[in-house]
């Protein structure tokens, strides 16, 4: 995807004054915007045992997850590419709309198919959210300050993973279950005025040959495989017609997906991708990751409240270690594997834990101690976060810098499948032994009228119904159906796990680093151009920590004995021509004292001058600073690797140019007296 990279030195930035404020206030409507799309995608889980207790249809389940899922992921590449094309603006304040309108229609929904539907449309307006408040991110800040408020909407995700559950079940429990879409509403519309009030972006006026047919195709063949798997042998016997022609339908579409997409100009997933054996290897583990991971945090609330007989808020609590896990893992994986350049153990490592995770899952019961609980929730949250970073972050190192963000989405966009497909399954497996379980249990033992296998299958409730001497028999069948289908999900992640040893574990780029939370939380894929990812990348030599990096490495390069700040005054006196160090620590954020040693390490050495209060390079200085350039250049292409290549494209050039010049001061903090900046690497 084509992106100007003109945007962000057009565009206000953070500074000072009424711009600062504006920009802020506008970072904190998109903020909102985004904590609807990724709350939604926690907060119903643990709804859901009553909102089927009252609107009927256990074996529908799975589609009030799966509708949003399906939706979600089919309209996210075309929300990001329509508005490079009609302007991110508009296209947000529709997402916003289209959401609430969702969320509004969820709430007063009267049966099962009725919420189905509407939380399909939901799903459309929350892929728009989540791209596009990213995207407009890039249009406010210029790219030395897009990773620290990038990292806030990361924050995000990592919050509502652990405040969703607990939400949805307050809401449950002391208001109703509706609220949960309800409470979207005064929060989408105070995002939506302050957005049309405050938000001011350029129109980029991007064109894009949009696949259209590539993107309906996908999501069809999605959705044919979906309706197999939820339907197949429950609804409609496995050899039924229907089922049958489910199936043949979604492969004639996938053969039809394949011809649109060779000849696409822009397709929504480009196949050239799969002939890089690491993205296809990675994006068949990411679609069990999707798999496992979705499937159990939608029927792990049922057993909390069917089984254990906890609250709905309480079930949210139990919830909190499995979440803690994987955001502990996640975190520190990521981490690791940007610091050491290993990753190969983490996809082996993680997805062997997960089918730990699951087999523990498996072995719960109805008088399993909260401890045992919380163990077996922490240790399947711990292997699916382990290996969840590192797969976007190996997908990223598999390919070219023009495929960087396609590969992105295309990994994330298997998870989301993953998703949808388990949630799916995991119902059909769980709707299909729950009635034969309960047939059993039920059997012969004078039920009362009403309260048959079928009407406690279908409604939770009807559990209390029955005579006290049958109600552990129920209670068991929910226990076992449940918990049979971790047991049954552990092949599946046994087969990503062998999957995870054919990886080749190559090289990483030193500016592949740790992917944003986003990216790995979000139900549906991300969409980032090349130019957005390796912003996001890069963007941590803008930070302080960052810089002191940097400077410590080019110093060694260049064979000087120097404080990092003092090489970094020399190139700033470079780039100025004069600088007065007094002045310093006013318009950029290094320390007075680090400034004041340097100045006295330059003059000392001989490397600079004074001419009143201004510093000048000396000849030895010339030299130094040269030698500084140089290692520069050196440490920016080892960092971008073959990214950097003889062929580097503009924007790529452009944005180091800016990332280059933040080094040594801005131009925001350039006097209009001193020379123009020498942008040579």
């Amino acid at each position: 995807m084509t992106r100007p990279v003109s945007a962000p030195a057009t565009s206000p930035a953070p500074g000072t004054g009424h711009n600062r404020r504006t920009v802020l206030v506008a970072i904190g409507a998109l903020l909102l915007g985004m904590l609807l799309a990724a709350l939604d995608q926690t907060i119903v889980s643990t709804a859901l045992p009553t909102i089927v207790s009252e609107l009927g249809g256990m074996d529908h389940l799975s589609w009030v997850v799966t509708a949003y899922l399906l939706a979600s992921t089919a309209a996210t590449p075309l929300w990001g590419k329509l508005g490079d094309q009609y302007g991110r603006k508009k296209l947000f304040q529709a997402a916003i709309v289209i959401f609430l309108l969702g969320s509004a229609l969820c709430g007063v929904a009267q049966d099962m198919p009725q919420l189905i539907a509407y939380r399909a449309v939901q799903g459309l307006g929350g892929g728009g959210l989540i791209v596009l408040s990213m995207a407009i991110v890039g249009d406010l800040v210029p790219p030395r300050d897009r990773g620290r408020y990038q990292g806030i909407f990361g924050a995000v995700f990592g919050a509502t993973s652990v405040l969703g559950p607990l939400l949805g079940g307050v809401f449950t429990e002391h208001l109703s279950w509706r609220w949960v879409f309800y409470i979207n509403l005064p929060v989408g519309i105070v995002a939506l005025f302050v957005i049309a009030a405050v938000l001011h972006i350029p129109a980029h006026g991007t064109r894009h040959t949009i696949d259209y047919l590539g993107t309906l195709l996908i999501a069809s063949v999605a959705t044919c495989l979906v309706l197999v798997a939820s339907l197949g042998g429950t609804t409609w016997p496995w050899g039924s017609a229907r089922i049958i022609g489910l199936a043949v339908l979604g492969a004639v579409l996938l053969v039809a997906f394949v011809y649109a997409e060779r000849r696409a100009a822009e397709p929504v997933l480009p196949l050239k991708l799969f002939r890089v054996r690491t993205f296809t290897l990675v994006s068949v583990i990411s679609f069990v990751i999707g798999f496992a991971m979705f499937g159990a945090m939608t029927y792990l609330p049922t057993f909390l409240q069917v089984v254990q007989r906890v609250t709905p808020t309480m079930s949210g609590v139990h919830m909190l270690p499995m979440v803690l896990g994987m955001l502990l893992t996640s975190t520190a994986s990521g981490q690791i594997v940007s610091r050491t350049g290993r990753w190969k153990v983490f996809p082996i490592a993680g997805t062997a834990v997960t089918t730990v995770g699951l087999l523990l899952l498996h072995r719960m019961e109805q008088t399993s101690p909260t401890w045992e609980m919380s163990l077996s929730f922490f240790v399947f949250g711990a292997g699916l976060g382990l290996v969840m970073q590192v797969l976007v972050l190996v997908a990223q190192n598999s390919v070219g810098y023009e495929d960087l963000g396609v590969a992105t989405s295309g990994a994330t966009f298997f998870r989301s499948i993953g998703a949808s497909f388990g949630v799916a399954v995991f119902g059909t497996i769980f709707t299909s032994r729950l009635t034969g379980e309960l047939t059993e249990a039920l059997a012969g033992q004078g039920v009362p009228p009403g309260a048959d296998a079928q009407a406690v299958a279908a409604d939770p409730r009807a559990i209390a119904e029955l005579p006290p001497d049958l109600r552990p028999a129920a209670l068991s069948a929910y226990s076992t159906s449940i918990t049979d289908v971790f047991l049954y999900a552990s092949p599946v992640v046994v087969l990503a796990f062998v999957i995870a040893w054919f990886l080749r574990e190559d090289p990483l780029r030193g500016s592949v680093t740790a992917p944003d939370t986003s990216e790995t939380l979000a139900s549906n894929p991300v969409q980032r151009s090349s130019y957005d990812e390796c912003v996001r990348a890069l963007s941590v030599l803008g930070s302080r920590e960052g810089r002191k990096a940097v400077y410590e490495k080019i110093t060694a390069l260049a064979g000087l004995d120097l404080l990092p700040a003092s090489s970094w005054l020399l190139l700033r006196i470079r780039r100025h021509g004069t600088v007065e160090p007094g002045l310093l620590a006013d318009v950029t954020p290094v320390p007075l004292r680090a400034i004041t040693e340097a100045t006295r390490q330059v003059e000392g050495r001989g490397l600079a001058r004074r001419e009143g209060l201004q510093l000048m390079l000396t000849d030895e200085g010339v030299e130094a600073v040269t030698r500084l350039a140089h290692a520069r250049e050196e440490s920016l292409a080892e960092l971008l690797g073959d990214w950097w290549g003889p062929d580097r494209p503009t924007d790529l050039i452009k944005l180091v140019e800016e990332l280059t010049a933040e080094l040594s001061g801005s131009d925001r903090e350039r006097p209009t007296s001193e020379p123009p900046p020498d942008h040579r690497l």
